[in-house]
């Protein structure tokens, strides 16, 4: 069985958590952190798709989108939600789970990673 991908930050706590909940599960993984390795504009275009849209893939909750100015919170097309991630990869919602059958999820919780990894 191939490892699941996860993406996120290091020093982000729920990706910690669902570090945690993976290795006590015994799910093999491997993690990327995106600030270190910039997620590519491919990927990040697939992830939306799967997702729903590129309004799921973004954590509007976060401070980073907070703080950013009203006039660059109004990206409405493929190219400008990638831009602004690509100058701000914080806003991508954590974790970003790709599993080995490809599913992509975004955030942690116990129940969610119990529906897809027990």
């Amino acid at each position: 069985m191939d490892a699941v991908q996860l993406y996120g930050l290091k020093n982000c706590s729920t990706c910690v958590k669902a570090m945690k909940w993976l290795e006590q599960q015994q799910v093999k993984f491997e993690f990327t952190d995106y600030r270190d390795h910039p997620v590519a504009a491919a990927q990040l275009h697939k992830w939306a798709d799967e997702l729903g849209g590129w309004e799921k893939l973004v954590n509007r909750a976060s401070m980073t989108w907070r703080n950013l100015p009203e006039d660059r919170k109004t990206a409405s097309t493929a190219q400008q939600w990638q831009d602004l991630i690509a100058e701000f990869p914080t806003l991508i919602k954590r974790p970003v789970t790709v599993a080995q059958h490809g599913s992509v999820s975004v955030g942690f919780s116990e129940k969610k990673y119990s529906e897809l990894f027990i």
